[in-house]
């Protein structure tokens, strides 16, 4: 019921910056989780930016100070805003949503690519 499109992704030398996106399409009535998530070769997926309860904003301690999540909830659009990037944060990056009312409940982007050369 939930479609995701994201896009932003590409290569950036350290110190860049790239800005995600993700626009949601479909039955946005229902959805309370939207943040981002990302997987390095070898890795485990980690949460790396998202909105709470409260209408705060958490960051995984890697990325804090560095990264920025945002939404525009007339375009329906999720965003991550990556400044000072490092070699580390290369990953494929991926929008995930939760929908209340939709079933399956989590809904996930195809991810983008975001490599940092050194």
């Amino acid at each position: 019921q939930v479609q995701l499109v994201e896009s932003g992704g590409g290569l950036v030398q350290a110190g860049g910056s790239l800005r995600l996106s993700c626009i949601a399409s479909g039955s946005i009535f229902g959805i309370n989780v939207m943040d981002w998530y990302r997987q390095a070769p070898g890795k485990q997926r980690e949460l790396v930016a998202t909105f709470t309860s409260g209408d705060s904003t958490s960051y995984a301690d890697s990325v804090r100070g560095r990264f920025t999540i945002s939404r525009d909830n007339a375009k329906n659009t999720v965003y991550l805003q990556m400044n000072s990037l490092k070699p580390e944060d290369t990953a494929v990056y991926y929008c995930h949503v939760g929908c209340i009312f939709c079933r399956p409940y989590n809904y996930w982007g195809q991810g983008t690519q975001v490599t940092v050369s050194s």
